[in-house]
Protein backbone atom coordinates (compact mmCIF):
# COMPACT_ATOMS: atom_id res chain seq x y z
CA UNK A 1 0.00 0.00 0.00
CA UNK A 2 1.06 3.38 -0.90
CA UNK A 3 0.90 6.52 1.55
CA UNK A 4 -2.61 7.50 0.17
CA UNK A 5 -4.40 4.02 0.62
CA UNK A 6 -2.33 4.22 4.53
CA UNK A 7 -4.40 7.65 5.00
CA UNK A 8 -7.25 6.34 4.09
CA UNK A 9 -7.46 3.35 6.02
CA UNK A 10 -5.82 5.18 8.97
CA UNK A 11 -8.52 7.92 8.99
CA UNK A 12 -11.22 5.25 9.14
CA UNK A 13 -9.79 3.85 12.46
CA UNK A 14 -9.41 7.03 13.81
CA UNK A 15 -13.82 7.72 12.44
CA UNK A 16 -14.56 5.00 13.78
CA UNK A 17 -12.78 5.54 17.48
CA UNK A 18 -12.74 8.97 17.63
CA UNK A 19 -15.59 10.86 15.34
CA UNK A 20 -14.70 13.54 12.86
CA UNK A 21 -14.31 16.23 15.73
CA UNK A 22 -12.23 14.99 18.02
CA UNK A 23 -9.59 12.97 14.93
CA UNK A 24 -6.73 15.44 14.70
CA UNK A 25 -4.33 15.16 11.30
CA UNK A 26 -1.70 13.98 13.94
CA UNK A 27 -4.03 11.21 14.89
CA UNK A 28 -4.20 9.77 11.22
CA UNK A 29 -0.38 10.18 10.84
CA UNK A 30 -0.06 7.59 13.83
CA UNK A 31 -2.56 5.25 13.20
CA UNK A 32 -1.63 5.37 9.28
CA UNK A 33 2.58 5.61 9.35
CA UNK A 34 2.63 8.65 7.40
CA UNK A 35 3.52 12.13 7.71
CA UNK A 36 1.37 15.39 7.57
CA UNK A 37 2.68 16.41 4.19
CA UNK A 38 1.03 13.09 2.87
CA UNK A 39 -2.64 14.69 4.04
CA UNK A 40 -2.62 17.80 2.37
CA UNK A 41 -0.59 16.03 -1.38
CA UNK A 42 -2.80 13.40 -1.32
CA UNK A 43 -6.81 14.34 0.14
CA UNK A 44 -5.99 18.37 0.02
CA UNK A 45 -6.71 18.39 3.97
CA UNK A 46 -8.25 16.19 7.00
CA UNK A 47 -11.65 16.77 6.12
CA UNK A 48 -11.28 15.80 2.82
CA UNK A 49 -9.23 12.66 4.23
CA UNK A 50 -12.10 12.36 6.57
CA UNK A 51 -15.30 12.88 4.26
CA UNK A 52 -13.58 9.99 1.72
CA UNK A 53 -12.74 7.68 4.77
CA UNK A 54 -16.42 8.16 5.95
CA UNK A 55 -17.96 7.40 2.28
CA UNK A 56 -14.98 4.15 2.07
CA UNK A 57 -16.69 3.15 5.07
CA UNK A 58 -20.18 3.15 3.70
CA UNK A 59 -19.21 1.19 1.02
CA UNK A 60 -17.49 -1.52 2.96
CA UNK A 61 -21.24 -1.70 4.39
CA UNK A 62 -23.07 -1.36 1.25
CA UNK A 63 -22.29 -5.63 0.60
CA UNK A 64 -24.24 -6.00 3.94
CA UNK A 65 -27.42 -4.07 2.53
CA UNK A 66 -27.77 -6.59 0.06
CA UNK A 67 -27.36 -9.73 2.57
CA UNK A 68 -24.67 -12.54 2.44
CA UNK A 69 -24.40 -12.85 -1.21
CA UNK A 70 -24.93 -9.88 -3.77
CA UNK A 71 -27.98 -11.00 -5.95
CA UNK A 72 -28.87 -13.84 -3.58
CA UNK A 73 -32.06 -12.43 -2.95
CA UNK A 74 -35.46 -13.90 -3.89
CA UNK A 75 -37.41 -11.58 -3.05
CA UNK A 76 -39.28 -9.88 -6.41
CA UNK A 77 -37.60 -6.02 -6.66
CA UNK A 78 -40.32 -3.41 -5.70
CA UNK A 79 -42.44 -5.87 -3.35
CA UNK A 80 -43.38 -5.62 -0.05
CA UNK A 81 -40.91 -8.94 0.60
CA UNK A 82 -38.04 -6.89 -1.06
CA UNK A 83 -38.48 -3.83 1.15
CA UNK A 84 -38.74 -5.91 4.40
CA UNK A 85 -35.59 -7.95 2.95
CA UNK A 86 -33.17 -5.19 2.46
CA UNK A 87 -34.45 -3.03 5.43
CA UNK A 88 -33.38 -6.19 7.53
CA UNK A 89 -30.49 -6.08 6.15
CA UNK A 90 -29.51 -2.47 6.89
CA UNK A 91 -30.72 -2.53 10.28
CA UNK A 92 -28.39 -5.29 10.84
CA UNK A 93 -25.67 -3.04 10.18
CA UNK A 94 -27.27 -0.65 12.83
CA UNK A 95 -27.14 -2.69 15.52
CA UNK A 96 -23.66 -3.59 16.43
CA UNK A 97 -21.70 -1.74 18.81
CA UNK A 98 -19.61 0.92 17.63
CA UNK A 99 -21.86 0.99 14.33
CA UNK A 100 -20.04 3.56 12.08
CA UNK A 101 -23.64 5.39 11.55
CA UNK A 102 -23.24 7.68 14.40
CA UNK A 103 -21.08 9.05 12.40
CA UNK A 104 -24.36 10.00 10.00
CA UNK A 105 -25.48 11.94 12.91
CA UNK A 106 -22.03 13.79 13.51
CA UNK A 107 -22.62 15.49 10.79
CA UNK A 108 -25.69 16.10 11.10
CA UNK A 109 -25.45 17.60 14.70
CA UNK A 110 -22.05 19.40 13.70
CA UNK A 111 -22.23 20.12 9.97
CA UNK A 112 -21.46 24.12 10.71
CA UNK A 113 -18.15 22.42 12.08
CA UNK A 114 -17.31 20.62 9.61
CA UNK A 115 -18.07 22.13 6.01
CA UNK A 116 -15.68 20.31 4.08
CA UNK A 117 -16.99 17.04 5.27
CA UNK A 118 -20.92 17.96 4.74
CA UNK A 119 -19.99 19.57 1.43
CA UNK A 120 -18.01 16.65 0.09
CA UNK A 121 -20.77 14.45 1.71
CA UNK A 122 -23.36 16.53 0.21
CA UNK A 123 -22.07 15.45 -3.70
CA UNK A 124 -21.84 12.21 -3.36
CA UNK A 125 -26.22 12.14 -2.01
CA UNK A 126 -26.70 11.74 -5.38
CA UNK A 127 -25.21 8.02 -5.49
CA UNK A 128 -26.51 6.67 -2.60
CA UNK A 129 -30.07 7.71 -3.68
CA UNK A 130 -29.63 5.82 -7.12
CA UNK A 131 -27.88 2.87 -5.03
CA UNK A 132 -30.77 2.50 -2.67
CA UNK A 133 -33.38 2.51 -5.51
CA UNK A 134 -31.27 0.03 -7.45
CA UNK A 135 -31.24 -1.94 -4.27
CA UNK A 136 -34.92 -1.84 -3.83
CA UNK A 137 -36.09 -1.95 -7.32
CA UNK A 138 -33.57 -4.60 -8.87
CA UNK A 139 -32.43 -1.86 -11.43
CA UNK A 140 -29.16 -1.43 -12.53
CA UNK A 141 -27.72 1.74 -11.07
CA UNK A 142 -26.99 3.42 -13.87
CA UNK A 143 -30.50 2.77 -15.99
CA UNK A 144 -31.86 4.39 -12.57
CA UNK A 145 -34.01 7.77 -14.00
CA UNK A 146 -33.04 11.70 -12.82
CA UNK A 147 -37.04 11.81 -11.58
CA UNK A 148 -36.84 8.65 -9.83
CA UNK A 149 -34.12 9.68 -7.93
CA UNK A 150 -36.00 13.01 -6.78
CA UNK A 151 -38.77 11.03 -5.61
CA UNK A 152 -37.70 7.51 -4.86
CA UNK A 153 -33.90 8.14 -4.33
CA UNK A 154 -34.98 10.87 -1.62
CA UNK A 155 -37.79 9.14 -0.16
CA UNK A 156 -35.53 5.96 0.66
CA UNK A 157 -32.71 8.62 2.09
CA UNK A 158 -34.96 10.12 4.32
CA UNK A 159 -36.18 6.58 5.66
CA UNK A 160 -32.52 6.08 6.04
CA UNK A 161 -31.89 9.15 7.87
CA UNK A 162 -34.55 8.87 10.21
CA UNK A 163 -33.68 4.75 11.21
CA UNK A 164 -30.14 5.95 11.63
CA UNK A 165 -30.76 8.81 13.95
CA UNK A 166 -33.65 6.44 15.68
CA UNK A 167 -30.81 3.10 16.18
CA UNK A 168 -28.66 6.02 17.82
CA UNK A 169 -30.58 8.13 19.89
CA UNK A 170 -33.17 5.07 21.36
CA UNK A 171 -32.06 1.34 20.21
CA UNK A 172 -34.15 -0.11 22.19
CA UNK A 173 -37.43 1.07 20.25
CA UNK A 174 -36.12 1.66 17.20
CA UNK A 175 -38.21 -0.20 14.23
CA UNK A 176 -37.00 -3.18 12.76
CA UNK A 177 -37.89 -4.09 9.47
CA UNK A 178 -40.87 -5.47 10.19
CA UNK A 179 -42.48 -3.00 11.76
CA UNK A 180 -41.38 -0.78 8.70
CA UNK A 181 -43.29 -2.86 6.37
CA UNK A 182 -45.98 -3.20 8.56
CA UNK A 183 -46.20 0.79 8.58
CA UNK A 184 -45.88 0.84 4.31
CA UNK A 185 -48.33 -1.61 4.20
CA UNK A 186 -50.88 0.60 6.11
CA UNK A 187 -49.55 3.58 4.20
CA UNK A 188 -50.74 1.19 1.28
CA UNK A 189 -54.12 0.41 2.67
CA UNK A 190 -54.89 3.63 3.89
CA UNK A 191 -54.15 5.29 -0.19
CA UNK A 192 -55.88 2.71 -2.10
CA UNK A 193 -59.59 2.61 -0.24
CA UNK A 194 -61.70 3.46 -1.65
Amino acid sequence: MGHREDLLEGAKRCLLAKGFVRTTARDIVKESGTNLASIGYHYGSKDALLAEAYLSLVGDLSEAFEGEEPGASTAEPGSLERFQEVWSNIIGTMRGPGSMWRLSMEIVAMGDQLPVVRDHLAQQQRDAERALVALFTGVREEDVPEETLDTLGRFYTTLMTGLIAQWNFDPERAPDADALTGGLRQVIEAATRT
